[in-house]
């Protein structure tokens, strides 16, 4: 937001000092030329804000409140109201109120708004920068640092050795379940982390805190021992 003001009031100069000024405090590192700086910075805060996007997926965390001047230039989790993690796991969740019936800030959105504020930010710093290519290439590169970064830790929470073919298909089988069972999702892969795969009949008492209700249970209880059996079957072929 500070360096949107500038750019909506025409005041370059003063864009161009606070980008500098930025870059010099808090990215030492970033080294070349005046115009290459700055285009190396915004690659910079594009990769930060996808990893960070990445991390609230991984624990959950929802912000709530989104808007470009709540988001640091650093990649950090600051100005944060509404705040809040889902207990089960829900995509839509916001904690939120004012944003309830849009739901633009729900759990499951906030790589995409990330992106979009990302590419406000891109339209602040043109004036600065003077060309349109790099400012793109950043922002194509922050989609795909997300889902590197979203997959490595997924990868991490379900215990595989590497990334293989169907494995984005069981996550996906996984997320339905654990939304149509309303199971917390943080349970979830603590007893994930105990689930034997050689032994499935112990799976109810182990994944039974994970639900919150037995109605829940009862719903998923057929699909998720499949489930469990599939994602048995790929943690076997890791020790291949």
């Amino acid at each position: 937001g500070n360096f949107e003001i500038f750019a909506s009031r025409g005041e370059e100069d003063l864009l161009g000092r606070l980008i500098d000024f930025t870059i010099a405090r808090d990215f030492p590192e970033i080294d070349g030329d005046p115009a290459m700086r700055r285009v190396r910075w915004f690659d910079e805060v594009c990769r930060r804000t996808a990893v960070l996007m990445a991390h609230w997926t991984r624990v959950g965390f929802v912000h709530g409140v989104m808007n470009t001047d709540n988001m640091s230039i650093l990649g950090l989790t600051i100005d944060y109201g509404p705040y809040g993690w889902i207990d089960n796991f829900d995509p839509d969740w916001t904690p939120n109120t004012t944003d309830a019936s849009g739901r633009r800030y729900r759990f499951g959105h906030q790589p995409q708004v990330a992106h979009w504020n990302l590419w406000q930010l891109a339209n602040a710093l043109y004036p600065a920068i003077g060309e349109v290519e790099p400012l793109e290439a950043a922002l194509h590169r922050y989609v795909g640092i997300y889902e590197a970064e979203n997959r490595r830790m997924t990868m991490a929470k379900m215990g595989f050795a590497a990334w293989q073919e169907g494995d984005s298909a069981l996550v996906e089988a996984l997320h339905r379940l654990l939304h149509a069972g309303e199971m917390d999702m943080t349970i979830f892969y603590r007893c994930l982390a105990d689930f034997d795969a050689d032994e499935m009949s112990s799976w109810p008492a182990l994944f039974a805190d994970a639900f919150y209700s037995e109605d829940g249970r009862t719903v998923v209880a057929m699909d998720f021992e499949a489930w469990l059996r599939r994602y048995a079957a790929r943690v076997r072929q890791d020790a291949l």
